[in-house]
């Protein structure tokens, strides 16, 4: 009896009393909770109360810390752990991104390849000037007043200190107003000349970077895109619109549609595609277009047209488009619409706010306007197209004989390039482009040759002089030979597009090979018709010195006149007037004004009673008679004469007489 009651108790001891857990053993919990539940099919759930809190006494010991995991041995086998670099390390390499990305290289391209086409003209900066004298003189005049009269009073713009007491006289001719920045730097003649060789050079640059980006954006690779830069901005027949800055600062015209082309997510190559369109890239083709303009309206009318069409056309081909041709409507957008009307209106706004002067200036001298005799006599003919000017290193001793055949050379002469002609030519056949587009370049070269002869073309009477009588503001233009400009862009993209297929061939031909690369005739092969046409694009454009500025034209301000007074020698004036921009009689333009004709013609006794009375009356206080330019006119035998008796002062001042009124 007591064994069986000591067995009973003990089985309920172990089912009773709750299991307490080894405090030497992490595993003794769950032992002995396996050694209770053992062999009991039914068992009910066994729980763990929680342990009797017991209090525990303060102490100074640190408590314990859990111990850190094992390192892991085979952590040292693993990659490293990425390393951030610093601040000045990252500084470091997006500068170097950005100097070896694409368009920073061909932008110092472009500058290191102007330098050298346009040598020597930053050989000698301060004195001398290309192509000659005249023209270059007068314009660089131009950036000087406008850079001034803007930093001074811009209320009086066009009202400028020449061609004294004419008003709107900045508008006799283009104006170059897009400079105006740069002319704000410095004043005097050196000043002035050292700015028109920088524009000068850097006007190249920006025909080469734009036609390239253009051409990129068309879809053609590095290579072609160089070929069709330095076709378009090195043609043998700028050469002779060296002394015409208006003419060669053209860069803007390419620039200006490749980032409009770019900001509508167009391609020739690709066509639109409306994920890469830039609301950005849009607004900034806009802003180029209208700078563009503002550097005169010789280059820059037909542009106006040119880009005006292009839009209607290209507004017409996106909604035949996309109503009939597109299974899926591609999408346009909003923000990107109101940017091109907000764009085009100030394209717009630029092109009517420059174009009110010039009307001016028509009311108020009819003698100014074109006629279609003007515009026979600087009509090209077909040889044209195959004469280079004297300007030509390669061609200018060759082409002599055809020059001379030619009615007025100067504006004649438009030989894109025999090479650009060939590689046009060879686009026809194997291009980049589809056979469509071939034909619709094709198409823009003939009907931009078209114009650029005139009435030479069957008189111009279905071709330039409808656009001559009938368009607005073509009749301001006589030299329909700069219509060029075009024909030679059109001809760069199709020779683009042939350089494009043969570097593809070449690609083609390397792949096959081990190594996956070209050989260096292949190489070379490819880079050929860059050299080829850098080549025919070298110059032997002269360099001359810049008459020095008279001394009076320093301290005198003013109202002056120089004589002898003619076309070309006011234009030395005009740039002696640029150290205190003093009123100057003195004019040079497209036309000559009648009362500076009549001034001319009534001073051809100066100094005598009528004429110092007529000065007298005109405001002018000051004559200067240049002695170098004295020879073979009125004043060869007067200049030494005393005045005594006139009312007049003569003084010598170096190589010039000057009377005071």
């Amino acid at each position: 009896m007591t064994g069986k009651r000591a067995a009973a108790d003990g089985d309920r001891a172990s089912t009773a009393d709750p299991v307490r857990p080894d405090p030497a053993s992490t595993n003794g919990t769950e032992q002995q909770l396996d050694e209770t539940t053992v062999g009991r099919p039914e068992a009910e759930p066994v729980t763990i109360d929680d342990p009797p809190q017991t209090k525990v006494e303060p102490t100074d010991d640190p408590p314990e810390t859990e111990a850190e995991p094992a390192a892991d041995p085979f952590a040292a086998f693993g990659p490293a752990p990425e390393h951030r670099p610093g601040r000045l390390v990252r500084a470091r390499r997006a500068v170097v991104r950005v100097l070896i990305h694409e368009w920073s290289l061909a932008t110092v391209a472009a500058l290191v390849v102007a330098v050298a086409m346009t040598w020597p003209t930053l050989r000698y900066p301060l004195y001398t000037i290309p192509q000659d004298t005249w023209d270059p003189t007068l314009q660089a005049w131009q950036m000087a007043w406008s850079g001034h009269i803007l930093l001074t009073d811009p209320t009086q713009l066009w009202q400028s200190n020449t061609f004294y007491p004419q008003s709107w006289s900045f508008a006799f001719s283009d104006t170059l107003l897009g400079y105006a920045p740069a002319g704000m730097i410095g004043d005097g003649p050196v000043a002035a000349v050292l700015r028109y060789n920088i524009i000068f050079v850097l006007a190249h640059a920006l025909a080469a970077l734009g036609a390239y980006a253009l051409i990129r954006q068309l879809g053609a690779g590095r290579t072609a895109a160089a070929v069709g830069a330095a076709g378009y901005a090195y043609a043998p027949w700028l050469l002779s619109q060296a002394g015409h800055l208006h003419i060669v600062s053209n860069g803007g015209i390419p620039l200006a549609l490749a980032m409009l082309a770019r900001g509508h997510g167009w391609s020739l190559r690709y066509g639109y595609r409306p994920q890469r369109r830039s609301v950005s890239w849009a607004l900034a083709g806009w802003l180029t277009a209208a700078w563009q303009v503002s550097l005169g309206f010789g280059i820059g009318l037909p542009f106006i047209y040119i880009l005006a069409v292009t839009c209607l056309v290209s507004l017409a081909m996106y909604l035949v488009r996309r109503t009939w041709f597109w299974p899926q409507r591609k999408p346009f957008g909003a923000v990107l619409l109101l940017t091109d009307l907000a764009g085009g209106a100030l394209f717009t706004a630029v092109g009517v706010l420059l174009a009110i002067p010039y009307f001016r200036v028509a009311e108020l001298h009819p003698n100014a306007a074109r006629t279609m005799a003007d515009l026979a006599a600087y009509s090209p003919p077909v040889s044209g197209f195959f004469t280079a000017p004297a300007e030509s290193l390669i061609w200018g001793d060759r082409h002599a004989d055809a020059r001379a055949a030619l009615p007025w050379h100067p504006e004649m002469t438009l030989l894109p390039g025999f090479v650009l002609y060939a590689l046009a030519l060879a686009g026809l056949v194997l291009s980049i482009w589809t056979w469509r587009q071939r034909l619709l370049l094709l198409a823009g070269v003939l009907l931009t040759g078209i114009l650029a002869m005139g009435s030479s073309f069957f008189g111009g009477t279905y071709s330039y002089g409808l656009l001559f009588e009938y368009v607005p503001g073509w009749d301001g233009i006589r030299t329909p030979g700069r219509m060029m400009l075009w024909t030679t862009l059109l001809l760069a993209i199709l020779a683009a597009g042939a350089v494009a297929a043969f570097v593809g061939r070449v690609d083609d031909i390397a792949r096959q090979r081990v190594t996956e690369r070209p050989g260096a005739l292949l190489r070379l092969a490819t880079l050929l018709p860059l050299l080829l046409v850098l080549v025919e694009g070298l110059n032997v454009t002269p360099h001359p010195v810049v008459p020095e500025q008279p001394q009076i034209m320093r301290v005198d301000d003013g109202p002056i006149l120089v004589l002898p007074s003619s076309q070309n020698l006011d234009q030395h004036v005009m740039l002696w007037s640029t150290t205190r921009f003093q009123p100057v009689v003195n004019g040079g333009s497209g036309f000559t004004p009648d009362q500076l004709a009549e001034v001319r013609e009534i001073t051809r006794t100066f100094p005598d009673q009528s004429s110092i009375g007529y000065l007298r009356e005109l405001g002018v206080r000051i004559v200067v008679l240049r002695r170098d330019e004295v020879p073979g006119t009125p004043w060869q035998t007067t200049i030494d004469l005393p005045v005594d008796g006139l009312g007049i002062d003569r003084v010598d001042i170096g190589d010039t007489v000057v009377y005071r009124l």
